[in-house]
Parts: C-alpha cells; structure tokens; sequence
C-alpha cells in the first residue's frame, strides 16, 4: 500500500471515508512502540477501514528549557514506519495549521489530575497536550484514537476529557512496547550515552522487582485464603506432611507489610541502588497510584493501580511504568 502524506486538513477531509477511522497520534521520531500502535488501529479499523498517524511536534506541551528544538524531526523516515506499519496517511501538519491564528487563548484545562507527578515537574504540559489533542480530534474525526500505556497519565486524562467533554470517539490504550533488556521504547532513547543507558535500566528493573513483590504477596495471600488458620485444619494436614507448607503460607501472607508498602519499598531499594551509579540516576519521582486520578493509593486498597517513575540520566528525562492489580484473587 502506498501510505498519503498530506498537510492540511482540508487535505484529510477531501478523502472518501469508508470504515472505520482509527487515529494514532505521535510528535514523530517513530519507533517500534508507534508501529505497535499503528498496527493495533490497522485491526481494528479493519481492512474497509482508514488508519490515520498524526505527526506533530506540540509547542504548547514544552516547557522552559526543555527539548522542543532539539526534539528530533525524522519525517521520511516516520513515512516509511508508518506505511510499512499499516497506515493510509500520515498528517503532518504545520504549527500554522494547528495554531492558524498563534497561541491559543482558549485551552483545555487538565484539571487536578494534570497537577500531579508529570504535571508538578512540568507545570502546564497537560494543558497544552489536551489542547492540541482536542484539536488534532477534531481535525482527523476519528471513530477510535490510540494511545500508548507507557504515557498513563496522560492515557487517563485523554479519556477523563473525552469522558468529561463529550467526545464522540473511542480511546484506547495499547501495552508499553519494551527493548530486550526491557528499557521502554522512547524517542528520546536516543539521547543516552552506552553509560548512560545502562544506568537507565534501573528504571524498568525498579518496576520489575516492585511487580514481583506483588505476584509474591498476592500469591501468599491467595494460598492463606485456601488453607484456613484453624487448629483442626492444622492437626489434619500434619497427618499428611502439609501443615509446615500450610502455616508458613498463612504466616508470611499476614506478617508481611501491607502491599503497596512492601511494592514502593521493593521499587525505591532498585532507584536508591542507581543512584549510586555512574553516571548516577536522579529520581524525580516514584509513585503508586490510582489510575483513575492519580493519587497514591493506601495500604489497604484493592482494584487496580499503576506503579510510575521518572528519573534523569544526564540530561535526558524518561519515564515508565506498569499496571498492578491488588487484590486480584479476593
């Protein structure tokens, strides 16, 4: 298939729809987390359908002193991961074409949620990322829009405004796309020195070793729920060598801290080991939160959360993240 570049809007409109329209927006430098994505739309968008990629760099959504000159601009190269990929088009607007009359004045407001985490280190990104994201809905009118979950505090407060505002589409999210040695796939990878990459492993090794004290726990717990704590259970299951294995489950799974304590310890001893490297990693934040606003979550909760981080190696900030469920098999 050949993949159409177009530029305006006015472009996109002119094409026949038929199908489906599914949307992935991107800043461009495409990678194999985009392809994921473009892949996703191609299915569900079907093969009557159109996949539409967006590639614009948003100027709203950087702040002072951050990466908006040097953010890499690749758009031959975005062409052709995104026809390899699946697309129809690639819509490359302009900043006069997103902005024809400058800033705007009017803009979506991220509310509380964008207040937090991302939003406390770059006061105002989720303003302008909603921002050019309603108007990039607007201009591409798609019936389903794709995101990807290594942003999850920007996934939730795309759906928050599209909940909120009333937006005719469906949002997506689609599974962090991970490197062999598991770093997530970023465009701005590219800024990391060998050192430095290897130094930036601890972010996803972090979440690793927090999620594994998860599936421990849930586990114990899961096996003290089928094994009661009773003197009589107890005196039965000796008679046949189990009640070691019985009162060792139970006694781990209730003596152990609670479990967003025991996961946040089990992230932050990762991070707290990094930070001693050279080059050193700086934490900026480590969080477990809700994933429907935000805020961390207490040491009895139950239901589903996102455990995040985000760090600085040199001069380059990454984040990640992983989803996390407590209390799965209550």
């Amino acid at each position: 298939m050949t993949t159409a570049l177009l530029h305006t809007a006015a472009e996109l409109r002119a094409r026949t729809r038929t199908g489906r329209r599914a949307v992935v927006m991107t800043m461009g430098a495409l990678h194999e987390g985009h392809a994921t994505l473009i892949r996703t739309a191609r299915a569900l968008a079907g093969p009557d359908g159109e996949v539409v990629v967006t590639v614009f760099v948003n100027p709203l959504q950087f702040g002072a002193g951050e990466d908006l000159d040097r953010y890499p601009r690749t758009l031959d190269a975005d062409l052709k991961l995104a026809e390899e990929s699946g697309a129809d088009v690639v819509f490359a607007p302009g900043v006069d074409e997103v902005y024809p009359g400058g800033e705007p004045q009017v803009r979506i407001s991220a509310g509380p949620m964008g207040e937090r985490l991302e939003g406390s280190s770059r006061p105002g990104h989720f303003d302008g990322m909603l921002t050019v994201v309603a108007k990039l809905l607007h201009l591409t009118r798609p019936d389903v829009a794709l995101y990807g979950q290594k942003d999850a505090q920007q996934l939730a407060l795309i759906r928050r405004m599209v909940r909120d505002l009333n937006f005719g589409v469906e949002i997506v999210g689609v599974p962090t796309v991970r490197e062999e040695d598991g770093l997530a796939l970023s465009s701005r990878n590219r800024y990391l020195s060998p050192a430095e990459r290897r130094t930036a492993l601890a972010l996803s090794g972090a979440l690793f070793a927090g999620q594994d004290r998860h599936a421990a726990q849930e586990a114990l717990r899961a096996r003290a729920r089928e094994v009661p704590a009773t003197r009589a259970r107890a005196e039965a299951l000796s008679a046949i060598g189990e009640s070691r294995a019985a009162a060792d489950a139970h006694a781990v799974a209730t003596a152990v801290p609670g479990g967003p304590a025991a996961v946040r310890a089990a992230t932050r001893q990762v991070l707290d080991e990094a930070a001693r490297l050279e080059p050193p990693l700086a934490l900026d934040y480590l969080a477990l939160v809700d994933p429907s606003d935000f805020t961390e979550i207490p040491d009895d909760f139950t239901g589903e959360a996102v455990l995040a981080v985000a760090a600085r190696v040199g001069t380059t900030r990454l984040i990640d993240n992983i989803p996390l469920t407590f209390g799965a098999a209550s």
